[in-house]
């Protein structure tokens, strides 16, 4: 019984973080329902059965049962996953375009993530660090995918505002239309 206390005191604390995050963007209803799917019976239930306080428990269940319950009822979810934009056609996975504001809720998942399972040791370089480490494995197009990366350096640094976010979309669809990258 008690990780599930636990599971659910992590996940309400990773919920907080990325509202304050969400808040900072402009993002008021993302901030409040994120991940709400969480508290769900299929989701809890499973998740906290796992529970191991470091980190996401969906690894360690697909690491014992090759699939998670809990994960394929949120990644359905929450568009703030790269996996509920993809598509299956004709035998191949595709990347779909992400709306800006699920990119940026993406980026307050992952500092949020960061803070909930670091606690003392967050450092804001975490969610760049943790992107950049799997961005390979990311099946998003590339705009996206360049979006999300500026958005975590700028957080890193600690800089994280609407109008630098306009910023950085234009200059990743200019460079982009440009051919630059």
């Amino acid at each position: 019984m008690e990780k599930y206390f636990k599971h659910f005191k992590v996940i309400t604390k990773h919920k907080w973080y990325v509202m304050i995050e969400c808040f900072k963007r402009g993002l008021y209803w993302q901030g409040i329902v994120h991940d709400l799917s969480k508290y769900s019976l299929t989701e809890f239930r499973e998740s906290a059965k796992y529970f191991q306080g470091t980190g996401t428990p969906i690894n360690k269940i697909k690491a014992e049962l090759g699939y998670s319950g809990a994960w394929l009822h949120h990644k359905v979810r929450n568009k703030h996953h790269w996996e509920y934009w993809t598509d299956f056609f004709e035998g191949e996975i595709k990347a779909c375009p992400i709306p800006n504001k699920y990119i940026e809720e993406m980026c307050c998942d992952m500092i949020g993530a960061s803070k909930a399972y670091l606690k003392g040791k967050y450092d804001s370089k975490e969610p760049l660090k943790y992107f950049l480490e799997r961005k390979e494995k990311f099946l998003m197009i590339r705009a996206d995918k360049l979006y999300l990366e500026a958005l975590l350096k700028n957080a890193a640094v600690g800089s994280v505002n609407s109008d630098k976010d306009v910023d950085i979309q234009q200059s990743t669809a200019n460079s982009l239309t440009n051919n630059n990258i």
